[in-house]
């Protein structure tokens, strides 16, 4: 069966992903809830000092998928917000420490759901990877990043997903850590296929995740 692609305007992508979460049911609404499948971490550090810099695009994201308000959960370093994803029930996740101990909070989680490593996605801003650009990938190394350090401590494994939201690299001679916590405007291309290679996870697997947002331009 041939399948058949268009290149559509930057414009028809993003109202295509506000129409997808129209219709994405809401299970953190009203009544009994299942126990969420996935987690799906947004990594970044708290606090309205941080929360348009470099180093919080993985907030952005999550905050861009919630339905309704992050709420903490008792006995965790976490705000949640736990919803659906087509028919899967998953919880955002956001840290409410700072990123180099953002690990703490999705291990918890990940104990008190049970859910394993492979279900578990984080999105997190990536110097290695030009500015707007998103990439998929389960395991590898942390790349210096502290908040992946941290989860992949915490879990005792690498082999969860990580949605690359690319930063790019400092110009020469500034250093990293003034690049990552610098403002900057906010993103919505970005934010919106870093949502797209979540939902995608969740629902249609990781092949088709990558095959899909690697193919955008």
């Amino acid at each position: 069966m041939s399948v058949e692609y268009r290149i559509e305007s930057v414009f028809e992508f993003l109202n295509r992903i506000a129409a997808r979460f129209r219709k994405t049911p809401n299970a953190q609404a009203a009544g009994p809830q299942p126990d969420p499948q996935w987690l799906i971490v947004g990594l970044g550090n708290p606090g309205g000092k941080y929360a348009q810099t470099r180093h919080n695009v993985g907030y952005w994201a999550t905050d861009a998928m919630r339905t309704l308000q992050w709420q903490p959960v008792s006995g965790t370093k976490a705000l949640v917000v736990r919803q659906t994803i087509g028919e899967v029930p998953v919880a955002l996740v956001r840290s409410t420490t700072f990123m180099n101990n953002s690990g703490e909070a999705v291990a918890a989680l990940a104990r008190k759901w049970n859910i394993p490593a492979s279900n578990i996605v984080v999105l997190h801003d990536e110097l290695d990877i030009p500015a707007g650009t998103v990439r998929v990938k389960a395991g590898g190394n942390e790349n210096g990043h502290n908040g992946l350090k941290s989860t992949s401590a915490e879990l005792g494994t690498r082999d969860y997903v990580r949605i690359k939201m690319g930063i790019g690299r400092p110009p020469k001679g500034e250093p990293i850590i003034d690049w990552v916590l610098r403002e900057i405007p906010h993103d919505a291309t970005l934010v919106a296929r870093s949502v797209e290679a979540a939902n995608i996870v969740v629902t249609e697997g990781l092949q088709r995740a990558q095959h899909v947002i690697h193919s955008m331009r």
